[in-house]
């Protein structure tokens, strides 16, 4: 876009506004694919595509200073100098350029086509390795290609030199690393990482050979070196085998390698993961996850500022003021971190919910897109939690139900747990086992009873009363004559035992059926608990019909017994009735009747029996007197009672004395005549005569 639609594009967009650029310009138009740092600290120096080209910025202005286009691709670069006056550019056709402070100076081609390159400044060599064996050597100090290296390997991928001992380091396409001397152009060590056991359990699951990707010394004696398979592996070269192996578990080529010397890190790229841990314990510090794939890095010496070059347009500047202050060209970054510290912003949302779009179309609060009530916020928006509940309720109003069914069903699911599976119980002596396991489980839960308990578990779980399960001489007989001696209530404890059994086998059932249901396999279970399976429920339906039998006995029973009763005192009532005369030997016929019936036979004669409802009851019996029998009167009648006397009352104080019309006579009520209430007289209340009625 032009720079005036990126400036208002600014000027709208809040975020952008709150953006730090610390380097205009710093991108490239499709991809960077190196980036480098100038050993002064001035410049920083980023290839990319397309078309291919390199840039260079001037950190002390934060622009950029200048660019440059090539023909090709740009594999690898070197700064030979202290500044950007003296690089080297591999590219992708073979050819090797040189470029000076003013530009393009020289270029040469290679016999194969170049993976790395690296620089000797003792020898003044430059070390170039490919898709071939060899090791080609440009002398730039003398202007020729001297001798090549010849190596046993296939390819080489990487090349680096340690300072320290003046020895070039090869790391080959076979997954070996190879160290030559230059001084004697000889080969001094090998190391195949493929004989290495935390490398070898990676082997199976690898598609691709093991390749050494890329490699970085610290100092003269520890060496980092990264493999194809994700994998960063630690050496002392006095030792063989690596001191830590860190695994990015990405499965794909390590890209870069650095070291962090103050706080004792290694920094470490793959894919679009950048990983700063522990050199010796392999500690995470600090996980970046980017958007694209990260191509390089480049950490500025003595700061916390990581620069990347990566599959997008835009180069990433990241500042982690834990791994180091800025540097003195950015120093407003340290004040910028501080006074975030200071003033922390406050995003904890306590009472909002975060909810994405989905969830606001299924809850149907689409509608507050507009409005200030949706807060937006990464990938979704805050919504006060009032209102999504809310929501929530009106769009599923059975969501307390499932939740609670789903409670009531977690809750059984832990009880089941802790009772008895019947597929556990043994063939022979089932009850005897269940007793022993239910007296188990209660001496473990009490801990008066922890002796007790431990003597049942040893009756259980010892192999010398296995027999007692299993053998079916040893079954216990219930109906034998020594056991009733020996358990006088035993019937009850077999009721019991049976409810138990039968309510675990109901259990099961609807267990298996909730299994069925939920589609998952019913058939696990081996033949052998299938058969006690079928044991156990044809046990349980015979003793289902025993007790319906037993039940519907009990009823006839007592349906006869009652129906005799009833016969025999309708029987005594009739002989009283057809006896002698008289009250006296009514009475004491009925009172000799109902001395030979029930309680129940008793009450359904007197409930039908009217003489003895009534108030008052004439008995000239050998006691003499009266016998009185009353009926107690219910709550509701005594209330009617007390409010129809208060109506009375009501009635009563409120009466008005009568009034007849006006005649003759000076009568009133009580006058002359016969007046009063009601009758003829010779006066009334207001006139002479006439009749007076109340």
């Amino acid at each position: 876009i032009s720079e005036r639609k990126r400036r208002a594009l600014v000027n709208s967009d809040a975020d952008l506004q709150k953006r730090v650029q610390l380097l205009q310009g710093f991108d490239m138009p499709t991809t960077s694919t190196k980036l480098r740092l100038t050993p002064d600290g001035q410049y920083i120096l980023t290839s990319g595509v397309y078309k291919p080209r390199v840039r260079c910025y001037d950190v002390q202005e934060l622009s950029q200073k200048f660019e440059r286009c090539m023909s090709s691709e740009v594999v690898q670069f070197e700064v030979l100098s202290e500044d950007y006056s003296k690089m080297i550019f591999l590219q992708c056709d073979r050819y090797v350029e040189f470029h000076v402070k003013h530009g393009f100076h020289f270029r040469t081609r290679i016999p194969k086509f170049g993976r790395d390159m690296t620089y000797h400044t003792t020898t003044a060599d430059l070390f170039l390795v490919g898709a071939s064996k060899e090791v080609y050597r440009l002398n730039l100090e003398q202007g020729h290609f001297l001798s090549p290296y010849t190596t046993d390997a296939s390819g080489i991928n990487v090349c680096e030199m340690n300072s320290y001992l003046d020895m070039v380091t090869l790391g080959t396409s076979d997954g070996r690393v190879l160290c030559w001397d230059p001084r004697c152009r000889t080969q001094v060590g090998s190391l195949d990482l493929a004989s290495i056991p935390q490398v070898i359990r990676e082997a199976d699951a690898m598609e691709t050979p093991l390749e050494v990707a890329t490699m970085k010394y610290r100092d003269y004696q520890h060496l980092a070196v990264g493999t194809n398979w994700g994998q960063v592996l630690m050496f002392d070269l006095r030792v063989p085998q690596p001191y830590y192996v860190k695994d990015h578990y990405t499965r794909a080529p390590i890209k870069q390698v650095a070291f962090q010397e103050q706080e004792g890190l290694v920094i470490s790229s793959s894919l679009n993961k950048l990983r700063m841990w522990k050199e010796h314990s392999g500690e995470a510090f600090v996980d970046l996850d980017t958007e694209a794939d990260i191509n390089d890095f480049a950490v500025y010496p003595n700061s916390g500022l990581v620069l990347m070059a990566n599959e997008a347009p835009k180069n990433q500047v990241h500042f982690i003021p834990a791994l180091g202050p800025a540097p003195r060209w950015c120093g407003f970054l340290d004040s910028l971190t501080e006074e975030l510290e200071e003033n922390p912003e406050n995003n904890a949302y306590d009472d909002y919910k975060f909810v994405t779009k989905a969830e606001l179309d299924k809850y149907g609060l689409t509608n507050l897109l507009d409005s200030n009530v949706l807060r937006p916020h990464a990938h979704g928006f805050f919504v006060h939690n009032s209102l999504y509940q809310m929501y929530k309720t009106a769009t599923q109003p059975f969501v307390f139900d499932q939740f609670r069914k789903k409670e009531v069903k977690k809750k059984i699911g832990e009880e089941r747990d802790v009772r008895l599976a019947l597929q556990k119980l043994p063939k022979v002596n089932r009850a005897l086992a269940q007793r022993l396991a239910e007296e188990q489980s209660e001496a473990a839960v009490s801990k008066k009873k922890k002796a007790a308990g431990d003597g049942v578990a040893s009756i259980s779980t010892d192999q010398r009363f296995s027999s007692l399960f299993a053998n079916p001489d040893f079954q216990i007989d219930e109906n034998s004559e020594e056991y009733r001696l020996h358990h006088p209530v035993v019937s009850k404890q077999q009721e019991k035992d049976r409810r138990k059994l039968r309510e675990l086998e109901e259990e099961q059932t609807a267990e298996a059926e909730e299994e069925e249901e939920e589609g998952r396999p019913s058939e696990e279970e081996s033949s052998d608990e299938e058969e006690v399976q079928v044991t156990n429920r044809r046990q349980l339906e015979k003793l289902r019909h025993q007790e319906l039998a037993a039940k519907k006995a009990e009823r006839n029973r007592r349906r006869q017994l009652a129906m005799a009763e009833l016969r025999r005192a309708e029987q005594q009532q009739q002989k009283a009735q057809s006896g002698r005369g008289g009250a006296h030997g009514s009475a004491a016929a009925k009172r000799k009747s109902l001395k030979n019936l029930s309680l129940g036979a008793r009450l359904h004669d007197v409930s039908t029996d009217t003489d003895v409802i009534s108030n008052v009851a004439a008995t000239d019996g050998s006691h003499g007197g009266k016998q009185i029998t009353f009926s107690m009167k219910t709550a509701e009648e005594k209330m009617d009672e007390d409010r129809l006397r208060a109506h009375k009352r009501e009635r009563r104080e409120h009466a008005r004395v009568a009034r007849g019309p006006p005649g003759r006579g000076r009568g009133g009520r009580g006058g002359f005549g016969r007046g009063g209430f009601r009758g003829r007289g010779r006066g009334g209340s207001g006139g002479r005569g006439g009749r007076g009625r109340f």
